[in-house]
């Protein structure tokens, strides 16, 4: 039960473990992270029992497929969670960096080295996973954190919690450098976000819903990540089979997820080759159409769209289909709907590839591939805490060097300002 006033004392603790934790050498955050892995698999029961119980409470409520999927932890899974710590301590340190130096005329030596953050604080829904992946990466960076997890995944993310901090804190990790917040209650999240002075930074993770209320209510900076109503625009000049293949990856292989694609757009001239063969895939793997006039001539399965729903992120099998009458009027309806995730062309034509990249504005903007690929360990990263989706301090996928910022080294002989 949340009582005021317990997230700002687990936010004390975190801002004085902090200042342990961030002059950590690599050696000990490395054993710290394999001690953590090794302790998810020797726990597995109890992480799985626990999962069990939020799985069960989750059908009740009748939680929909998708998350379903997200919330459910495997032995196959929680190998994963362990694979993916272990990558992060094989990951370069991000921390002490030497990002560039200069000497004054006035004799005076300034170096620009990264350091961590300090506090952040991590607001997540139903997925127990970046429970682990949070930690590992705010261990790596030198940052304490302080997680607040969705009410359907409170028995995962906690046991997942407490194996991590056990099993860390043997191996050297400081005492209160990891926080679970362990209560549902939306005040809870309240009060995190108003924790200046203590937490530095939080990020947001999941729907717009949640997305949205961080932003407009927090009074600690925030890093907007996750929300995607993400594109893919099938150019007049497709490859029709290289276009569905993308086209049904984007939408089918991991829907639930914030680069799946949520809208379609397809060029007039292209539509009488491109739709049947799409429409007849998507049907089969029980994808639920919605579409304007153009896009329900082509199957009486295709259901009306709305005005709300091209700017739903759907995050299952539902898609929005719109057909076009030019490259440009694929731009306008993006730049009118997008959340600025990720979006796409298929085009075997050079200068409307260029024109689609220098047009749209996102973190990530493909040329004949799907939006899928929007993600830290994909782009060679490592783990991710988030996809951002605003310009500052950080874009696109979040791994290790976006969670450092910077400190000024400077060293004299004496010099004062005249």
């Amino acid at each position: 039960m949340y009582e005021v006033g317990m997230v700002r004392t687990q936010g004390e603790a975190a801002k004085k473990a902090s200042l342990d934790l961030g002059i950590l050498n690599t050696r000990v955050k490395n054993e710290i992270l394999e001690s953590m892995a090794e302790g998810l698999l020797a726990e597995e029961k109890a992480i799985l029992d626990a999962n069990a119980v939020d799985m069960e409470e989750g059908r009740k409520n009748g939680l929909r497929e998708s998350l379903l999927d997200r919330l459910l932890l495997t032995p196959d899974r929680l190998e994963q969670m362990a694979r993916g710590i272990r990558q992060v301590a094989g990951l370069p340190d991000p921390v002490g960096r030497i990002l560039s130096g200069s000497s004054l005329p006035n004799g005076l030596t300034i170096t620009k080295v990264s350091v961590p953050l300090g506090v952040i604080g991590i607001i997540y829904e139903a997925r127990p996973n970046v429970t682990a992946d949070a930690i590992a990466l705010c261990v790596k960076s030198g940052n304490a954190v302080i997680l607040k997890g969705g009410r359907e995944a409170l028995h995962s993310n906690k046991a997942v919690s407490d194996v991590l901090v056990a099993y860390g804190e043997k191996a050297g990790l400081p005492q209160g450098a990891v926080q679970f917040v362990n209560v549902p209650e939306r005040a809870a999240v309240d009060e995190l976000i108003h924790l200046e002075g203590l937490v530095d930074v939080v990020i947001p993770r999941g729907g717009a819903g949640l997305i949205k209320n961080v932003v407009h209510n927090a009074s600690v900076p925030v890093i907007e990540t996750g929300a995607g109503v993400c594109h893919t625009y099938v150019d007049a000049y497709a490859n029709v089979p290289m276009a569905v293949d993308i086209a049904m990856n984007a939408k089918v292989n991991r829907p639930s997820t914030c680069n799946a694609m949520e809208t379609l757009l397809v060029h007039k001239d292209i539509a009488d080759a491109f739709l049947p063969a799409m429409l007849e895939a998507y049907q089969k793997a029980h994808v639920t159409i919605l579409g304007d006039a153009r896009t329900q001539s082509y199957s009486r399965d295709v259901q009306p769209a709305t005005e709300e729903d091209w700017a739903t992120e759907y995050g299952d099998l539902r898609l929005s289909v719109k057909v076009v009458d030019s490259l440009e009027e694929a731009v306008a309806h993006i730049r009118r709907y997008s959340t600025g995730h990720s979006e796409a062309i298929v085009t075997d034509n050079y200068e409307n590839a260029r024109k689609f990249q220098q047009l749209v504005d996102a973190a990530a903007v493909y040329v004949n591939a799907s939006t899928r690929f929007t993600d830290g360990f994909e782009f060679g990263f490592g783990a991710e805490i988030g996809i951002s989706t605003q310009k500052l301090h950080a874009r696109g996928p979040m791994a290790l060097p976006e969670l450092t910022t910077t400190k000024y080294l400077v060293n004299g002989s004496g010099q004062v300002r005249k």
